[in-house]
């Protein structure tokens, strides 16, 4: 279907299946191997800048690669565990640190963060010694969590931003039955009826012209093939800012990490 930007991490389990199914591309001469675009995530226990290049190295492994396109810190709080339990004060600068190691290694082409708020990124930056600033921030993007000011501050200082969960999230087990429709939104189906496009593609396309990639998750083909097909229209202005005006701060989320909320590094609103 033509995607080329393949979003894992290593606790998403994901990593040996694509790196399988690359593999098996690449000895098929379907594809090249500098064609794909691979981001990978480091996850809350390897936060520990001696834990961060074997923990990239078993990332690689499973992938079966021999570079990563984009590695991200997952988050910016540390655990000694996979499951937040038992958390550590790991300063995320230090894990950064490690990170920019992995770059002068040739493991990773780019690094960058998840789930970071604006001030966390802030922070980086301004950190002495800084070597490689982050290249991207992944967040969660929707048109009911606009995230306009973090946007704007990437924008201004050069960092692209891949917004996750650009629906709602639907069909994740996570989400909670009272959780907003996104998908059959008043506002945005009459946009979506207004070009002939489904609500999908009228939030994917109201991303990329925000400034921002996505990263729509779907096991369906049509759907797959559906979410491709957002570049032969455009959003009016009109229909952008009515859309960025459903902002409510609803992140799909959040009740997942509220056990967290006294971590000195918890990114979200407490």
């Amino acid at each position: 279907m033509g995607y080329r930007h393949i979003d894992t991490a290593w606790s998403y389990t994901t990593e040996p299946e694509i790196g399988a199914t690359v593999k098996k591309l690449i000895q098929e001469g379907k594809i090249k191997r500098e064609e794909l675009f691979i981001v990978t995530k480091l996850w809350v226990q390897f936060h520990e800048p001696d834990q961060v290049e074997p923990a990239c190295r078993q990332s690689l492994e499973a992938l079966g690669m021999d570079y990563i396109d984009l590695y991200l810190i997952h988050f910016p709080m540390a655990f000694e565990d996979a499951k937040f339990t038992k958390p550590t004060m790991t300063d995320y600068l230090d894990t950064w640190r490690a990170m920019e190691k992995l770059v002068d290694k040739g493991l990773v082409r780019s690094i960058g963060v998840s789930n970071f708020n604006k001030q966390q990124l802030e922070r980086i930056l301004k950190m002495d010694g800084l070597k490689y600033k982050p290249t991207n921030i992944q967040v969660e993007m929707s048109p009911y969590l606009g995230q306009e000011d973090l946007l704007q501050f990437c924008l201004k200082n050069g960092i692209s931003t891949t917004g996750y969960a650009s629906f709602g999230a639907p069909g994740q087990d996570y989400i909670t039955k009272d959780a907003p429709k996104t998908l059959e939104d008043p506002t945005i189906v009459q946009i979506g009826r207004k070009y002939n496009k489904s609500s999908a593609q009228v939030i994917l396309r109201w991303g990329i012209q925000r400034g921002f990639a996505v990263v729509p998750k779907s096991t369906n083909p049509s759907r797959l093939a559906q979410n491709m097909d957002i570049f032969g229209f455009k959003l009016s202005e009109e229909d952008v800012k009515a859309m960025l005006a459903l902002d409510r701060g609803y992140r799909s989320n959040a009740h997942l990490f509220k056990a967290c909320k006294d971590h000195p590094y918890y990114p979200f609103e407490k």
